[in-house]
């Protein structure tokens, strides 16, 4: 059987409010279902909050409004902490990427999301 966990989409604000949402809709009240991109990837691959045994699906309902919660504005702020705490080593590419959100190019804070869950969980994800 498979096990279905909804996000409702009107509920993300921001992706502070994704991951409370998110860790909500697989382990209940204050559920923890990763807090960074990583963690995140990590928990889609199993033994972290999805059952190992069973499939899943994850249920983006009202997805739309996730995207603009989840976008430029949201995207250009999480690159801009990212390049704060960033080794030298990796601070030219993750300025690279912050001018091009700025720009108003490339991908967002939702398709980091959205991509990481058809990597980890192919076909799991269902937008609504």
């Amino acid at each position: 059987m498979t096990r279905t966990y909804v996000i409702d989409g009107a509920e993300v604000t921001g992706l502070d409010s994704f991951w409370r949402v998110i860790g909500a809709a697989v382990n209940g009240p204050e559920g923890y279902f990763g807090r960074n991109l990583d963690s995140f990837a990590d928990a889609l691959s199993g033994g972290f909050g999805t059952p190992d045994d069973r499939d899943f699906v994850i249920e983006w309902r009202d997805h739309e409004l996730s995207r603009r919660a989840l976008g430029r504005e949201e995207t250009v702020r999480r690159l801009r902490l990212r390049l704060e705490r960033a080794h030298p080593l990796n601070r030219a590419a993750i300025q690279a990427e912050l001018a091009q959100a700025e720009a108003g190019r490339g991908a967002t804070v939702f398709d980091w999301l959205v991509d990481i869950m058809a990597e980890r969980a192919p076909g799991a994800l269902r937008l609504r």
